[in-house]
C-alpha cells in the first residue's frame, strides 16, 4: 500500500513539474449547431452535419486543445424536406458564454468557392435541392496560438453554427447573389 502511495505522489509531482515547464495553454473547444427554419410557403427543413475528416461525428462534448492546434471539423447542411431552398450560415465565436470576434481565437478555412460572406453570414452560392448536402462551409479550425494565451487556461472556447433557409421556388435572385432572395429573417436593428 505504501508503494502505491509513493507512486501516486511521484506521478503527481511529475505532472505538476510538466505543467510548469510546458509553455502554452490547455483549453477546451466545443461547438454547437442550431438550425433556424424559415417558413415562407411549404415546409423548409434542414440538418447541420459536423464531422471530422475521418467521417465520424464531431464529439458533442468537444475536444481539448492547446494553442496552435488544428482541429478537423467539416460543417455541411442537408436539405431534409421536399422543397429546394437558399441557405445561409452564421458562425458565432465565444469563450465561457462571452461572444468573441472571429479574429480572437479561431482561424477557419472557409470554402469560398461555394460560400460568400455578406453582412456576417456565409451564403451558399446555389440552391440546395431536396436530399442534397452542401459542400463544407469549412473543414478545420485552427486555434490561433498568438491569441490564445494563459487568459484562456481552463476556459471553454465555443464555435456555434447557425443556419437559415428560404424557399428558392418563385423567389428570384439578382446577379446570382442568394443574399438578394426575399424572405431572409431580419436581425436586430432590422437589417437582413
Amino acid at each position: 500500500m505504501k508503494r502505491i502511495k509513493l507512486k501516486i505522489a511521484a506521478l503527481s509531482f511529475v505532472a505538476m513539474i510538466i505543467t510548469f515547464l510546458v509553455p502554452g495553454t490547455l483549453a477546451y473547444y466545443t461547438t454547437s449547431g442550431k438550425a433556424t427554419n424559415v417558413v415562407t410557403s411549404g415546409n423548409i427543413k434542414m440538418m447541420i452535419h459536423e464531422t471530422t475528416d475521418q467521417g465520424t461525428a464531431f464529439p458533442e462534448e468537444g475536444v481539448y486543445i492547446v494553442p496552435g492546434d488544428v482541429v478537423s471539423k467539416e460543417v455541411r447542411v442537408e436539405n431534409i424536406c421536399d422543397h429546394p431552398f437558399y441557405l445561409r450560415v452564421k458562425i458565432v465565436y465565444g469563450v465561457d458564454s462571452i461572444e468573441l470576434s472571429a479574429d480572437d481565437c479561431f482561424k477557419l478555412n472557409i470554402n469560398s468557392e461555394h460560400w460568400a460572406l455578406h453582412d456576417g453570414w456565409y451564403y451558399y452560392r446555389g440552391i440546395v435541392t431536396p436530399g442534397e448536402k452542401t459542400p463544407y462551409v469549412f473543414s478545420h479550425v485552427e486555434i490561433v496560438g498568438s491569441k490564445v494565451d494563459n487568459r484562456y487556461l481552463g476556459k471553454t472556447l465555443s464555435l456555434s453554427v447557425q443556419a437559415q433557409a428560404v424557399q428558392s421556388e418563385n423567389n428570384p435572385i439578382e446577379d446570382g447573389n442568394t443574399f438578394t432572395a426575399s424572405g431572409w429573417p431580419t436581425e436586430q436593428g432590422g437589417t437582413p
